[in-house]
C-alpha cells in the first residue's frame, strides 16, 4: 500500500469508529488494530487520534460543503436552487452517513463552535445573497434576505438531522415537502407536493 492510500486507508477506518463512538469513545489502538497497522503508523500520518479526527472532519466538511455550493452556483429559479440544495444535503446524509454524524454529533479542537455550525453558517451567507435578489425582484426588502436565510438553512438542517435516522419517506419527498413550506408558507401549503427540477 502507497503513503497516500494508507492515509486513505485511516481516514476511511478513523470515520467508521468516530461515527460510532465518537472522540472519546474511540482509542488509537482500535484504529490501528482495525487498520491492520500498528499505533506508530497511525501517528506518523497523523500525529495523535485528534489529528486524524481533525483529517476526517474536514474532509466530510469539504466534501458537504462541496455538493451544497455546487448546487446552490447553478442557474436556476430560486425554488430549484431550493430544492437542489435540500437534496444535496441529504443525499450527502444517505451516501456519508458516517460522516454527517461526525459533522453533528463532535466538535473537533481546531473547530470549537463544531464543524457543522461552521458549515451551516457558510450555506447561509451564500443562501442569503439568493433570497436578497429575489425579494428585490418581487418588491420586497432585500434586506430581509438575511433573516429567511437564517430560517430557511435551519429547517433544512434541522430536517435532515431528523431524516438521518428516520429516512421515511425518501429523500425526494422530504425535499418536495421542505420546499413546499419554505416557497409556500404554511397558507400556501400544496396538498400533494412535486419538485419542479424533475
Amino acid at each position: 500500500m502507497t503513503g497516500e492510500q494508507r492515509r486513505a486507508q485511516l481516514i476511511d477506518v478513523g470515520r467508521g469508529l468516530f461515527s460510532l463512538r465518537g472522540l472519546d469513545g474511540t482509542t488509537i489502538e482500535e484504529i490501528a488494530l482495525t487498520a491492520g497497522v500498528s499505533k506508530p503508523v497511525v501517528y506518523e500520518r497523523f500525529g495523535s487520534k485528534e489529528g486524524l479526527y481533525a483529517q476526517v472532519v474536514d474532509n466530510e466538511f469539504q466534501i458537504l460543503l462541496g455538493n451544497i455550493t455546487a448546487a446552490l452556483d447553478a442557474e436556476a429559479g430560486s425554488r430549484v436552487l431550493l430544492e437542489r440544495a435540500a437534496l444535496a444535503l441529504l443525499d450527502y446524509i444517505e451516501n456519508r452517513t458516517d460522516g454527517f454524524r461526525i459533522l453533528v454529533r463532535d466538535a473537533p479542537p481546531s473547530q470549537p463552535e463544531g464543524a457543522f455550525s461552521t458549515l451551516l453558517s457558510q450555506v447561509t451567507v451564500r443562501v442569503e445573497h439568493i433570497l436578497s435578489a429575489e425579494f428585490e425582484r418581487q418588491g420586497l426588502n432585500p434586506g430581509d434576505g438575511a433573516m429567511y436565510a437564517q430560517m430557511l438553512v435551519g429547517m433544512v438542517a434541522m430536517t435532515g438531522q431528523w431524516w438521518l435516522d428516520s429516512r421515511q419517506p425518501d429523500k425526494r419527498a422530504v425535499a418536495a415537502h421542505l420546499v413546499n413550506l419554505a416557497w409556500n408558507g404554511l397558507s400556501g401549503m400544496q396538498h400533494h407536493p412535486q419538485l419542479r427540477s424533475d
